[in-house]
C-alpha cells in the first residue's frame, strides 16, 4: 500500500490546519466544516443524483474525490476531509446497510447474539474498503498539496450503537441493554470495532490521509462510568494502535465526542493531537479543562449558519473571542452542517473567521 513518491512528497501550500493541531502560532485560525461535502451543495445533489445513491456515490472513488473538492472550489477553507460515511466497517462485515429516503441508514442482520458476534471479523482493507482507500489516494492526488486531506472513522462505540440496534435511534437502548445485562458480549463487540477501527485508519495514512478523526456521535449518551468504559476505552485502544505504527504515528488524531464536555480532561489523556467540542460548552471552559495538553476544534452551533450573515459574523467572533488568542484552536462546526443552509452563508463564515483571527493576532 505504498504511496506514489510524488503524492508522498507533495509540498503542503496551507499548513495552518497541521501547525493549529500542534498548537504552533498560526496567521489567521484555520476553518473546516463538518459535513462539508453534503446536500446544501447543488453541486453535490447534482453529482449524487448522477451516482443513483448515497452508497453508490460513496463507493464510486471519482465521484467520492469530485464531492471532496467541491467545497473547496467554493469556500477558502484550510482542510479537505474524504468523503465517506461512518458505516463503512459494518457495512463491509456484511451487515446489509442501505439508507432509506428520509430514514437514515439500516441494516438488514444487526448483531445482538453471541452467535451474531463470534461471525465478525476485521474487514479486508485492500477486499470490501479498498474503494476507501482508492478514494483517499486519488482525492490527496488531486489536491495537490493544497490542504491536508482528513481521513475518518465513526468510534468504536457509535458503530456499535448502529449494528446491535440496525437502524438509528434516539437512545440505542438495545446496546445499551447489552452494555448492562451481557457486558462481556458487548466488550467482545467493541473490541472488534476497535481492531477494526484502527486497521482502517492506518490503512488511510498509508494511502494519504494528513489528518485521522474518530468521530464519536453517540459517546455522549453514556453517563460518566459507561462513558469511560464502552466509548473512551475503545477510543484509545484505537489512538495506541495508530501510535505504534510506522505511517500513522506521524499523523494527528482528532477525537470528537458529541455531548461529552464533561469528560474532555480524560479524553486529552487518551495521546490524541486535538479534541472536537459541541456548541454545549464554552471554548473558553474546554481550553482550561484539557490545560493545553490538545488543540481544540469547534464549536458554533451548525443552526447559526441558518441566521441572517450578520448575526453569523457576530456569533462566529464570539467562539473565537472565548477561545482567545491562544494556539492550538481550529474553527468548525458543533456537528455536521444542515441541508437546508445557504452555501453563500458558509462563504460569509468561513471569511468572517480568517478576518478575525487576523484581528485577534493583533
Amino acid at each position: 500500500m505504498n504511496m506514489p513518491h510524488e503524492i508522498r512528497h507533495d509540498e503542503l501550500k496551507n499548513d495552518r490546519f497541521l501547525r493549529a493541531l500542534r498548537r504552533e502560532p498560526t496567521d489567521t485560525t484555520p476553518i473546516w466544516v463538518m459535513r462539508q461535502a453534503g446536500r446544501y451543495l447543488p453541486e453535490y445533489r447534482a453529482t449524487r443524483g448522477r451516482a443513483g445513491s448515497f452508497m453508490a456515490l460513496a463507493q464510486n472513488p471519482e465521484l467520492a474525490c469530485e464531492v471532496t473538492l467541491q467545497p473547496l472550489e467554493r469556500f477558502d477553507l484550510d482542510a479537505a476531509i474524504l468523503f465517506s460515511d461512518i458505516l463503512t466497517i459494518p457495512d463491509a462485515m456484511g451487515l446489509g446497510l442501505t439508507f432509506a429516503q428520509g430514514e437514515g441508514p439500516q441494516f438488514a442482520h444487526p448483531v445482538r447474539s453471541v452467535a451474531d458476534i463470534a461471525k465478525l471479523a476485521v474487514p479486508d482493507m485492500d477486499g470490501e474498503l479498498r474503494y476507501v482507500m482508492d478514494a483517499v489516494r486519488l482525492i490527496r492526488r488531486e489536491l495537490h498539496g493544497r490542504v491536508p486531506l482528513i481521513g475518518f472513522s465513526g468510534s468504536p462505540w457509535t458503530l456499535a450503537c448502529y449494528m446491535v440496534e440496525g437502524s438509528g435511534s434516539k437512545d440505542f437502548a438495545t446496546l445499551k441493554a447489552m452494555c448492562w445485562n451481557e457486558p462481556k458480549l458487548a466488550h467482545q463487540l467493541l473490541d472488534t470495532l476497535a481492531q477494526s477501527v484502527a486497521h482502517y485508519l492506518i490503512a488511510q495514512a498509508a494511502a494519504g490521509a494528513q489528518v485521522l478523526m474518530v468521530f464519536d456521535t453517540w459517546g455522549g449518551l453514556l453517563g460518566p462510568a459507561p462513558f469511560r468504559e464502552f466509548s473512551l476505552r475503545y477510543m484509545t485502544r484505537v489512538v495506541d494502535a495508530l501510535k505504534a505504527d510506522a505511517q500513522s504515528r506521524e499523523l494527528p488524531i482528532i477525537l470528537f465526542s458529541k455531548g461529552a464536555g464533561q469528560h474532555l480532561a480524560e479524553m486529552a489523556d487518551s495521546g490524541c493531537a486535538a479534541l472536537g467540542v459541541d456548541w454545549t460548552i464554552n471554548l473558553d471552559d474546554a481550553r482550561r479543562a484539557v490545560a493545553g495538553k490538545v488543540a481544540l476544534q469547534g464549536n458554533l452551533d451548525p443552526a447559526i449558519l441558518r441566521a441572517n450573515p450578520e448575526v453569523i459574523r457576530r456569533e462566529a467572533r464570539a467562539v473565537l473571542d472565548s477561545y482567545g488568542n491562544h494556539p492550538g484552536h481550529v474553527f468548525n462546526l458543533g456537528h455536521g452542517i444542515t441541508p437546508q443552509v445557504d452555501p453563500e452563508h458558509v462563504k460569509v463564515l468561513v471569511d468572517e473567521v480568517h478576518a478575525y483571527g487576523r484581528v485577534l493576532r493583533g
